[in-house]
């Protein structure tokens, strides 16, 4: 088995989170695999983004909350309701889309305690982050610089899925060598998600290992997702 890089998942006495907001429209809804890729991109983005790095405004509330457990909350919005979430500041990201189905979008807002939330945010609902599970990526792997496997033993929801690729998206930003990291970087960051064959993931050999600690969905700690490049 190989030995997969993982974070340390000491928590702070309060608990933080990365607050990520999926639009969710009844008039023109993604797709669930989309959604988990652009949470994915969008989580990386952000910590990307000037505004997460030294000297920017949001850079020490990220080095706190990645020095615990690297908590991410999803939740669903649209409307007012987001446009108003979204006036807190944040990075956003589209992707995806086809003929049948709208692009997926998710936003990450800066992390904070885990309550109490700001009021923006507060209004947007946890529950009822599913997405139609229709069809598989739509990036081809040779563009795909990232590739994050879901684990073929586990049936997520969509919120849950799109939490777990952004951690694996987050660990692999953080451990991967420089020069992948910049040339990940100059392809906007692009990744695929996709289910695992049982025998890919027996084979155990991507670099990066998402274990949940099992407060939701899944019993106990569990491997849930996996990256390589």
């Amino acid at each position: 088995m190989t030995e997969h890089m993982r974070r340390h998942e000491t928590d702070h006495e309060v608990p933080w989170s990365l607050p990520v907001v999926v639009r969710r429209s009844k008039t023109a809804i993604a797709r669930h695999i989309d959604v988990l890729e652009a949470t994915a991109r969008a989580v990386v983005v952000f910590l990307d983004d000037p505004r997460a790095q030294e000297g920017g405004e949001w850079h020490d509330a990220v080095e706190y909350w990645r020095d615990g457990a690297i908590r991410k909350v999803v939740r669903r919005g649209d409307g007012k309701k987001l446009d108003d979430a979204r006036t807190l500041g944040c990075v956003g990201v589209t992707h995806g889309g086809t003929d049948e189905f709208a692009p997926a979008e998710a936003f990450v807002f800066a992390p904070g305690p885990v309550e109490p939330l700001p009021h923006e945010l507060n209004k947007l609902q946890v529950g009822g982050t599913e997405f139609p599970d229709e069809g598989e990526s739509s990036v081809p792997d040779s563009e795909a610089v990232v590739t994050i496997d879901l684990s073929p033993e586990l049936t997520l929801t969509t919120g849950k899925a799109a939490a777990q690729c952004g951690h694996a998206a987050q660990l692999a930003f953080e451990q991967m060598p420089d020069d992948v990291r910049n040339r990940w970087r100059e392809s906007g960051f692009s990744l695929r998600v996709q289910t695992a064959t049982a025998d890919a993931w027996a084979a155990d050999d991507q670099q990066i290992s998402v274990v949940d600690a099992g407060f939701t969905e899944v019993d106990g700690p569990t491997e849930t997702v996996r990256a390589s490049w």
